[in-house]
């Protein structure tokens, strides 16, 4: 089963590389702009029985090892 894990800064965490592709976005001309956020997502194919066990595989796998979960939240969504 196919698992994407979007990960995004939490709300209140500064986004410094946000804040420069922003600051880009402007100089070349790109009004509209109110804020950009950074984030990264995770592609993983996971042999699992169900939808609810690749879930729980995929919260496991965040909780433990791929979100901080001091400053990041994340997602997850089942293909």
């Amino acid at each position: 089963m196919k698992v994407i894990l979007n990960v995004s800064l939490k709300e209140g965490i500064l986004d410094p590389q946000g804040k420069a592709t922003k600051h880009a976005l402007e100089t070349l001309g790109f009004a509209g702009v109110n804020d950009v956020r950074i984030g990264k997502q995770i592609v993983m194919s996971l042999a699992a029985a169900n939808a609810a066990e690749a879930r729980a595989a995929a919260d496991k796998m965040a909780k433990e090892l791929l979100v901080n979960g001091v400053i990041e939240d994340y997602e997850v969504v089942l293909q």
